[in-house]
């Protein structure tokens, strides 16, 4: 009966749309239910809120400063939003669960085009339903965006190497405006990515569906367009003097451990693995397979890009947990496409994936039901923990109920359930109780749990500065680095260039009052003359200087 269902929607276009459309539903709903969490998602919604504050939306800027860590593609895309939504937390994640839809509108048409419908829809449902993909369109950080372009580059790009495609110039035209699109959204990551996968598939293939150079040629005429339009816009502009700090900043990034991000080598296999529930352990066969003769040779183009993925972050020293996103799409289509292969009896489900399967299932359940309860009998952990300032932040009263474990029952329910359906051969029941399992799971954490994490990692924070929001003034943290002071505080434009020193704020001619946010652990200015404590609430303490 599922399965009948399963097919009857696969094989109908409109319909599995329409199905995605649904799905899309879960990424867009609670967007604005938690204020953005420092620094990757407040820094990103501040440029896009500066930017129309200021009325220059070339430029990226924090604090009204040039900030040439970032392109501005992907808070060009914010902007859109907060002029359609306001300026706001649901708008600033509003691109991510957009590109959500397309990510799955995507792996269905391609499915659809070079394989069968059916493993189009398998490889949507399986995305959908695994962890980490699941929460990054629910955030408002450039990843899901930057990977998408990178993505799209390279099918077209697989498509040309293939040679018995129509109009290749075309293709080849698309996949170097997608590439550039990847560039002006992150950095010149986007093209590194594609050239390193592309390298890797010819040498695989001994280079011998090497593309034609009226294809190259097409190829860079696409990528030129779009790179060289932002790059004449900014230097005709702005001069080319943060194009330059962008460029050094991104061999800083690769080179060295920028913000304290230094992590072992294997840091990244483990996020992916543990991460990417459940379809990183529904992949693992696919590693060990010879090679098949699919179409595009895209299982291929598909490991290749992950291994890339995978490797070169592994070796930079800077490693972030997104760094690592994109290999969450080739590792997808392998899980679909194993997955397939046993809907369709052409593989077995391995006793070791049942394991597995099970294994981390119970993992994250029990993390789902552990998290509330530690928090609510928090005290407990007070002898154990050695940071003063997480234990004033849990100092924070918030109010559990004491039946917020129940979401983690609820996970582990389906886990259970799935692993069973699994293990009788009712993949598609299982894919569709898993997926829906997590889903919901997710929607439930945002609502019920999240809030009550938020309020007292960076709560009274944000409050403090929303409730000082219409005075005249000046307000900023000391001692930590955040981005909270310039959104939440809805810095104005325009201001006095003096007050992005601290010395200045501390003992300068200042013209209006001051406050300042530092962390429990720091009580400098509990002594500084012109300075006074006006409160202090969990992991926070809050201080003004008087404009006489």
């Amino acid at each position: 009966m599922i399965n009948q269902l399963f097919e009857n929607i696969a094989t109908n276009k409109w319909k599995s749309i329409s199905l995605l459309g649904i799905l899309s539903l879960f990424f867009i709903v609670g967007l604005g239910n938690t204020h953005l969490f420092d620094w990757d998602e407040i820094n990103f919604a501040e440029s896009a809120r500066e930017m129309i504050r200021s009325g220059d939306y070339l430029r990226v800027q924090i604090n009204y400063s040039p900030f040439w860590e970032k392109p501005p593609f992907f808070f060009w895309l914010q902007v859109g939003a907060m002029k359609i939504f306001g300026v706001n937390e649901f708008a600033a994640r509003f691109p991510n669960a957009l590109f959500g839809f397309f990510y799955l509108l995507s792996f269905y048409l391609i499915g659809r085009k070079h394989f069968t419908a059916k493993l189009g829809l398998i490889w949507s449902l399986v995305f959908f339903g695994t962890l980490l993909p699941h929460i990054y369109f629910k955030s408002g950080i450039i990843d899901p965006v930057f990977n998408y372009f990178i993505f799209i580059s390279i099918y077209f790009m697989a498509r040309v190497l293939q040679k018995n495609d129509e109009k290749l110039s075309r293709l080849a035209l698309y996949s170097g405006i997608f590439s550039g699109l990847s560039v002006i959204t992150k950095g010149p990551v986007g093209f590194l990515l594609l050239g390193l996968t592309l390298l890797v598939y010819l040498i695989i293939k001994k280079f011998k569906p090497f593309p034609r150079l009226k294809l190259i040629m097409t190829f860079f005429l696409g990528f030129t367009i779009i790179l060289g339009a932002w790059i004449t816009l900014e230097v005709s502009q702005n001069g080319f003097g943060i194009i330059s700090q962008f460029i050094t900043y991104q061999a800083e990034l690769f080179n060295q451990p920028v913000a304290g991000h230094a992590q072992p080598f294997y840091y990244h296999f483990i996020v992916v693995f543990i991460g990417c529930f459940p379809m990183s352990i529904i992949a693992l066969p696919m590693f060990r397979r010879k090679h098949d003769q699919l179409p595009i040779d895209f299982r291929v183009w598909m490991l290749s890009l992950f291994w890339v993925v995978l490797i070169l972050f592994s070796i930079s020293t800077t490693k972030i947990i997104h760094y690592s996103s994109m290999t969450y799409i080739p590792l997808s289509f392998l899980a679909a496409y194993y997955f397939y292969q046993l809907y369709n009896n052409k593989e077995i489900w391995k006793k070791y994936q049942s394991i597995l399967f099970l294994t981390f299932g119970i993992i994250w359940a029990v993390i789902f039901i552990a998290l509330p309860l530690i928090l609510k009998y928090k005290e407990l952990l007070f002898p154990y923990v050695n940071d003063d300032f997480a234990i004033d932040s849990m100092r924070t009263p918030i109010y559990w109920s004491g039946f917020e474990f129940l979401i983690g029952v609820f996970f582990l329910t389906g886990v259970i359930f799935s692993f069973l359906s699994f293990r009788n051969t009712h993949f598609i029941r299982g894919l569709i109780i898993s997926s829906s399992t997590l889903a919901l799971t997710l929607l439930l954490v945002l609502f019920i749990i999240l809030p009550k994490i938020e309020g007292f990692t960076q709560g009274p924070a944000i409050t403090f500065y929303q409730e000082i929001q219409q005075e005249d003034c000046y307000a900023e943290s000391y001692g930590y680095k955040s981005y909270a002071q310039y959104y939440y505080f809805d810095l104005s434009h325009g201001l006095r260039e003096e007050r992005k020193a601290q010395e200045w704020l501390l003992t300068g001619d200042i013209d209006k009052p001051v406050y300042l946010v530092s962390k429990s652990t720091n009580i400098e200015l509990d002594n500084h003359p012109n300075f006074r404590l006006i409160k202090a609430v969990g992991g926070f303490r809050f201080y003004k200087r008087d404009f006489q």
